[in-house]
Parts: C-alpha cells; structure tokens; sequence
C-alpha cells in the first residue's frame, strides 16, 4: 500500500447534506467524504500539525458562481496548497480526472498524467515540481521503512484519524439528500467493526 494511490474509479459522493447557511458547516461530511486527505495531491491530515491542515475549496469559484458558495456537491477538500494554486481557475473535476487509471506515482514521487485532463492538472497544481516530488519520495519513504520496521508507526500514518465525525449525529438544516450514505461513513464502518486499520 503506497500513501499516494489515486482511487480506481471516479468517485461518486455518498453524503448530501443540504441547507447550512455557512459553507464551513459542511466540513465533518467533508472530512469523511474524501477520506481525511487532499481531494489534489492525497496529503492525508494526520500528517500535519493541527487538525485544520486541509481546508474546503469551492470547485466553481464563488467569484464565478456565487449562488453554489453552499452547494456540497460543489465542495472539495483540499490541502493549502493545492487550495493556493488552484485559485478561481476552473479545472477539470479531480474526482473525475484523478484515478488509478489517469495518474500514476512512482516510487521516487515523481507524477505521470496519462490523460490530457491528469496532465492539465498535475502542471496547474504543481504537482510534478520538486516540492511535491520530495514531498512524495518523504512520505513514501517513511511508509516503507514504518511498514518495514515500526508496525505502530505505519498505522498512525496510514491509518485513520483518531477524530472520526459522527455524521449520524448532524442534523443538516435542508436535510440529507444521500441519506443512506451514513451508514457508508467511516464512523460507523468502526462501530460495526468494519474499519480497515490503513486506507
């Protein structure tokens, strides 16, 4: 298992919270959406210092779109840079672009866009410049030497937050329109016990 596999198909969202008047609200289905790592680049946010690393970026900018500022669909989770970078351009949609298919990563962290759309991305979010790429070799590293060496070190880093958000106790103001997308949520995979202990 490699910290920077691309899903193997394009995602399909599972939660559809509706009506909260500040798009921040949306953040815990956000979290569990997108499995606690950048929807970009897969930085995952245990690796950072503070439990706010990543961030929510609006897909369709609000400066072009003002009426989706609250539309979940159009919410992402993003890592601050990747959520810099991207600025108000309109990308192609990573959860689309961005699959074991279209991206592949190397073991020296280098990236390989093997569609137009991948490639468009990758140069947009700088995803093959040397930061990203040492970021990548450092993590990758520390993966195998942790898998290797230190089995309680590989779970901490491949594992899942300690902070599971129980979306079952949210009570969106609009309602749910995937509702039986709670019981797909990371938490309560762990309440029955179905929790993988890396993803």
């Amino acid at each position: 298992m490699t910290p920077f596999a691309y899903p193997p198909a394009p995602y399909v969202r599972r939660h559809g919270p509706q009506g909260y008047a500040d798009y921040r609200r949306f953040l815990p289905w956000l979290r569990d959406e997108f499995t606690f790592r950048c929807v970009y680049c897969l930085r995952r946010e245990q690796w950072g210092r503070a439990a706010g690393e990543l961030q929510i970026d609006h897909f369709l900018a609000v400066a072009q779109r003002p009426e989706l500022t609250t539309d979940y669909d159009n919410l992402h989770l993003v890592c601050p840079i990747c959520n810099v970078l991207k600025g108000n351009r309109a990308l192609p949609d990573p959860c689309r672009v961005l699959t074991a298919d279209t991206v592949a990563v190397d073991e020296d962290g280098t990236i390989h866009g093997h569609t137009r759309e991948a490639r468009r991305l990758i140069r947009i979010l700088a995803l093959d410049e040397r930061p990203a790429t040492e970021f990548r070799l450092l993590w990758n590293s520390i993966a195998t030497l942790a898998r290797q060496f230190d089995p309680s070190l590989w779970l901490r880093i491949m594992g899942f937050p300690a902070d599971l958000p129980d979306l079952r106790r949210l009570k969106p103001p609009g309602g749910n329109k995937r509702p039986e997308g709670l019981q797909l949520s990371w938490y309560a995979r762990g309440a029955r016990g179905e929790l993988p202990a890396t993803y």
